[in-house]
C-alpha cells in the first residue's frame, strides 16, 4: 500500500523515456555507493524543481518554484512520476529541488542503502525520523530542509452517521466499542505495519478483512458510504471526504509515521542558505488544513496548480499582491 507516497511504477518504455529526458536536463556525476559529500554548498541559477505528479507534489513544485523564482533564481517544474527515477536524478544534479515526506523518503534511502530487507527508520518521532533522513540524505550528497508544518500520513475515515451511532472520535474509541470493521484500503494492508497489525496491535480494532479497493479511491469511499466497508484508509490531506459523508478518526496513539512535508535538495547545486531561505519559510505557515484545500481547488474546482500556489503564498505575505 501507499504508506504515503511510495509511487507506482510506470511501464518499462515510458520509465525508459523519462530517463532519456532527464539525461538532457543537466549534468553531474553519480553520487552512487560514495560517502558523505563535503564539498561546498551549491548556489546554482537556474533550477529544476521535480514534482511526482500527483497533485499535492506538483502543488507544492510550484509553490517552491514561486518562492524560488521570486528570490530570484530561474526555475522550471518537471513532473516525474517515480522515487525511482527522481531520486538519482536529484543526486546528480538534474533535478535539484522536490517537495517529499520525512519519513516515507527516510525509509525509502534507508533501504536503498541497506536493502528492501532493513528495518524501517521513519517512526512517529519526527525529531527521530529527521535524524535518520539527515544521515542517509548527506550519504547520497543530498541535504533535507526544515520540515514544514504540513503532514501528509495515512488516515481512516467512517461516516459521519457510523461515528455519530457509536461514539467515535479516534481510533482508540473504534477498540474500546469492540467494532468489528471490514476495511477498504490496498492489498498490502494486510501485512504493513501502520494498516491492519498495527490497527490490530495499537487500538485493539477487530479488523475482519480488506477490501482491496485501494487508498483514498473513488471506490473505496463509496464502498464506505453504503455500508459495504466500515472504514478506509485515506490520508490526512485528502480533500474529497465530505463529498462522500466521511469524516477522519484521529489517530491518537500515534500509529502513523511522522510524514512532514519537507524540501529535498541536491548539496552540489542547491544546497546554499538563500536557497534554504526562499524556501523555509513556506513550512511555518503551511498547514494539513490548508493542503487539503488546495488539492480540493484543483481536483474538484479545476484550478491549475500553479493558480492555487499562487494565490496561496500572496494570501499568506510570501509573494507580493498583484
Amino acid at each position: 500500500m501507499r504508506p504515503t507516497h511510495t509511487f507506482a511504477l510506470v511501464a518499462a518504455a515510458p520509465l525508459t523515456a523519462l530517463a532519456l529526458l532527464l539525461a538532457g536536463c543537466g549534468t553531474g556525476p553519480s553520487l552512487e555507493n560514495q560517502g558523505t559529500v563535503t564539498a561546498p554548498p551549491g548556489d546554482s541559477t537556474h533550477l529544476t524543481i521535480g514534482s511526482a505528479g500527483f497533485t499535492e507534489s506538483d502543488l507544492l513544485a510550484q509553490m517552491y518554484a514561486l518562492l524560488l523564482d521570486h528570490a530570484g533564481y530561474r526555475t522550471r517544474v518537471l513532473s516525474v512520476t517515480n522515487r525511482e527515477i527522481y531520486e538519482p536524478a536529484l543526486e546528480s544534479g538534474q533535478i535539484d529541488v522536490v517537495p517529499e515526506y520525512a519519513a516515507t523518503f527516510a525509509d525509502w534511502l534507508n533501504a536503498k542503502v541497506h536493502g528492501s530487507g532493513a528495518a524501517p527508520v521513519g517512526s512517529p518521532d519526527l525529531a527521530t525520523t529527521m535524524k535518520a533522513l539527515r544521515r542517509l540524505a548527506a550519504g547520497r550528497g543530498l541535504a533535507v530542509l526544515t520540515p514544514g508544518r504540513a503532514v501528509d500520513q495515512n488516515a481512516y475515515a467512517v461516516t459521519r452517521a457510523y461515528a455519530r451511532k457509536h461514539g467515535l472520535k479516534n481510533l482508540s474509541d473504534v477498540g474500546r466499542a469492540g467494532l468489528r470493521v471490514r476495511l477498504a484500503a490496498g492489498d498490502e494492508c494486510v501485512s504493513r505495519p501502520y494498516c491492519a497489525p498495527g490497527l490490530r496491535g495499537t487500538y485493539g480494532i477487530s479488523v475482519t478483512g480488506i477490501d482491496p479497493k485501494g487508498i483514498g479511491t473513488t471506490p473505496s469511499k463509496r464502498a464506505v458510504q453504503r455500508g459495504k466497508d466500515q472504514m478506509l484508509v485515506t490520508t490526512t490531506t485528502d480533500a474529497t471526504l465530505d463529498d462522500f459523508g466521511l469524516v477522519l478518526l484521529d489517530d491518537d496513539k500515534h500509529l502513523q509515521n511522522a510524514d512532514h512535508v519537507v524540501p529535498v535538495v541536491g548539496r552540489a547545486r542547491a544546497g546554499s542558505h538563500r536557497i534554504a531561505a526562499a524556501l523555509d519559510p513556506l513550512g511555518r505557515v503551511l498547514t494539513t488544513r490548508d493542503l487539503a484545500s488546495m488539492n480540493e481547488q484543483v481536483d474538484s474546482w479545476r484550478r491549475l496548480p500553479e493558480d492555487v500556489a499562487r494565490a496561496y503564498l500572496r494570501a499568506k505575505g510570501l509573494l507580493p499582491a498583484g
